[in-house]
């Protein structure tokens, strides 16, 4: 994987809606990987608990930073993306306040502006939650 970036330079979200924390790379495979802090702060928390809605959308965010940094090493600027559907979301449990979510990001197929990734979070080794997000990008708002 390749070392951490600026995580805004490569999102179009901005603080307080910012739920990645770093972007660790793409592996040789294209696969990437990004983690989450959980705290009281984080969007998307009822009492100590990331929610289902949350957690989607870190495993967005988590595809906009691959799409942001594929962008930026190539010289292009970063698109907004938006959600078309989220589909066979299983979540075992949900991160805690204080623990760190890693997410996995895999694309299954990508047609013109649009992706369709495979997304699988853990915390420490243990997967907690996986999904598949089609998402459509917009080059021309940014």
């Amino acid at each position: 994987m390749q070392q951490s970036v600026t995580l805004l330079d490569l999102i179009p979200q901005r603080p307080p809606m910012v739920l990645v924390d770093r972007f660790l790379g793409i592996a040789p495979d294209q696969s990437s990987r990004t983690t989450l802090l959980v705290t009281g702060q984080t969007p998307f928390c009822e009492g100590d608990t990331l929610t289902e809605c949350g957690l989607i959308e870190h495993m967005a965010q988590s595809a906009a930073a691959r799409v942001g940094w594929l962008c930026r090493r190539n010289g292009q600027p970063v698109p907004i993306g938006y959600i078309g559907s989220v589909s066979r979301f299983q979540a075992d449990r949900l991160p805690l306040v204080g623990e760190t979510v890693e997410t996995d990001i895999r694309v299954v197929q990508e047609v013109f502006d649009i992706s369709l990734v495979a997304a699988t979070s853990r915390i420490g080794d243990r997967p907690i939650a996986r999904c598949e997000l089609k998402i459509f990008l917009n080059h021309a708002t940014r």
